[in-house]
């Protein structure tokens, strides 16, 4: 996830390109410019589930098997690379408790929400169906992630 996201990634050597040594992230949860440097202050780049493991759960996934839960957990289109300080205050928040602070990525953000529930078979409350109506009432033409 980290060499999908990040630009200007570097790769550590004889890893045939699964270790990513730095990079740059345009937080998309914030708009900040977060640089990364593999070492002791990784985190503040972290990867987190767009449905939470814990939303996921409430909603569904308890009726996964195993295999799915854990295809669910890795599943890429679930998964982003995002500051660590948005993760944190995400937290397991859905879309009802949490929007992200950069509001040009809201469409997205509730977009890849319904999508990865839909692909799993989880449901939504009401207050987060009405979260996700009211963010895509403002781009209508929003394209269905894949």
């Amino acid at each position: 996830m980290l060499r999908r996201d990040l630009r200007d990634v570097a790769l550590k050597p004889g890893t045939r390109g699964c270790v990513v040594l730095t990079g740059t992230l345009v937080d998309p949860y914030t708009g900040t410019i977060v640089p990364f440097e593999r070492g002791p202050r990784s985190g503040v780049v972290q990867i987190d589930h767009v449905v939470s493991l814990s939303d996921a759960w409430q909603k569904g996934a308890q009726q996964l098997s195993a295999d799915q839960r854990q295809a669910f957990a890795n599943d890429p289109l679930n998964l982003l690379a995002v500051s660590g300080s948005a993760n944190a205050q995400k937290g397991d928040g859905d879309a009802a408790t949490w929007l992200p602070k950069a509001k040009s990525f809201r469409c997205r953000y509730a977009a890849t929400q319904i999508t990865v529930k839909a692909r799993w078979g989880l449901w939504v409350t009401g207050a987060e169906e009405n979260a996700l109506q009211r963010v895509l009432r403002s781009c209508p033409t929003e394209p269905v992630p894949q």
